[in-house]
């Protein structure tokens, strides 16, 4: 017989991602093709464009490896986009999101 687990040993801990993306990202779909992903990986928060006129930022909250994944995705961008340099903080403090949305 194996070890106890915890009643939440299946499920990861919700983490928050706070991205910062600059490059070629705004007027290219970069805010949509960030809603669909974090959509399809389950996570929560938003995404908007930042006042410079050459950033995306974006803030998400779900398990670290959807996380990471997303992150993965920010560093590529969509067809069109020329992501230069992307700034990641992350904390163990949600704020609660319950759904994706694209801020403006």
């Amino acid at each position: 017989m194996g070890e106890p687990q915890p009643a939440d040993a299946g499920r990861q801990a919700s983490r928050r991602l706070q991205a910062l993306v600059r490059g070629r990202v705004q007027a290219v779909g970069f805010r949509q093709f960030v809603w669909s992903r974090a959509a399809r990986l389950g996570l929560a928060g938003w995404v908007r464009n930042g006042d410079d006129g050459r950033s995306v930022e974006i803030e998400a909250e779900g398990p670290t490896d959807a996380l990471e994944r997303l992150l993965d995705l920010l560093r590529q961008g969509p067809y069109g986009a020329r992501v230069d340099d992307v700034q990641a903080s992350w904390s163990d403090e949600p704020r609660g999101y319950t759904a994706f949305e694209v801020r403006f």
